[in-house]
């Protein structure tokens, strides 16, 4: 029966769905990112079938060849920019990801979060009580800016992006966007207002979130020139890539003031960040947990599970990221 690894803990509901079909699942141990090394020592020794990764997980030639049993990789992921999906497809490997229909409810709910937060200063203030510094009511103390009738510039209309155009205008935010087409839907639904470019939304907008995949063309989509574009009270929120920014022009630019604040849940150099941005009173920082819901979780987790049965069962898993 086929022998299935997972690279790091993920919730029962996909575990439990490959062990009812009688396979073999084997869950890394410790409670860390797995290194590549390890990664290669571990599948070399067990002749497994199948692997579920995470975006933390670097698979490539290296991976491929030290695992020659392996037949898929179900990446626990909406994304998949960690797999060589090319050289997968040279050798006739499966890969999967697992973009569950909840991710874009949570990871929208956490963008405006952030974006709320920002513009009330709520992690400032939360620190400054903390700290044992609130000394009595004070009318100049934490102004921030109400978000009503402000405009929110979103780069990337996906099911993400869209989500956050729908909560956005129901909190009184006129939405614009920018994206390789034109969207009617979130047009006539969230009333949006279509940009031609990046550079004029930036130029419009009191706050920035950015929902667009990693690629060539969108790494350091914000760098210094374009954050300098943006308006002095403006907010960046990035819930998507990290390397979408240049993270060392915003610590910059944080400095300087040249825009407001930032709140960012990925980052360019993940797990590390750049020197310097996490000591800046404008800028809030959350560890990668946008699309930490139970029930995203859940959904990924059997996302991942059922792409697996699908590819052993004969057929094409629903989230085959290889045509």
């Amino acid at each position: 029966m086929n022998k299935i690894f997972i690279t790091r803990k993920i919730t029962d509901v996909g575990v439990k769905l490959l062990q009812d079909k009688g396979y073999t699942v084997d869950v890394y141990g410790k409670d860390r990112v797995m290194s590549q090394k390890e990664l290669i020592k571990t599948l070399k020794k067990g002749a497994y079938d199948g692997v579920v990764s995470l975006l933390t997980d670097k698979i490539d030639a290296a991976v491929f060849d030290a695992a020659p049993s392996v037949k898929i990789f179900a990446n626990y992921a909406s994304g998949f920019d960690n797999i060589d999906v090319v050289e997968a497809k040279k050798r006739g490997i499966a890969v999967s990801n697992a973009p569950a229909p909840q991710t874009s409810e949570s990871v929208a709910e956490h963008a405006l979060a952030l974006a709320l937060a920002l513009a009330a200063r709520i992690v400032e203030a939360d620190e400054f009580m903390r700290k044992g510094k609130y000394k009595g009511w004070d009318p100049m103390l934490f102004i921030g800016m109400d978000v009503l009738g402000k405009t929110l510039g979103i780069v990337g209309v996906g099911r993400i992006g869209g989500k956050v155009a729908h909560y956005a205008s129901g909190l009184g935010l006129k939405v614009i966007y920018t994206d390789v087409a034109r969207n009617d839907e979130i047009e006539k639904e969230s009333g949006a207002v279509f940009c031609d470019s990046v550079d004029e939304l930036l130029k419009k907008a009191d706050i920035v979130s950015l929902h667009v995949p990693l690629m060539d063309s969108t790494r350091h989509l914000i760098n210094e020139a374009r954050l300098k574009m943006m308006k002095p009270t403006a907010f960046l929120v990035n819930t998507s890539r990290g390397p979408v920014i240049d993270e060392i022009a915003l610590t910059k630019a944080l400095k300087d003031k040249t825009i407001a604040g930032a709140a960012l849940d990925v980052f360019e150099f993940e797990p590390k960040i750049t020197p310097g941005l996490a000591k800046l009173p404008n800028v809030i920082l959350t560890p990668h947990i946008a699309s930490a819901s139970l029930q995203t979780r859940d959904e990924m987790s059997e996302m991942a599970a059922n792409n697996i049965i699908d590819f052993f069962e004969g057929r094409t898993p629903t989230n085959s990221v290889i045509k």
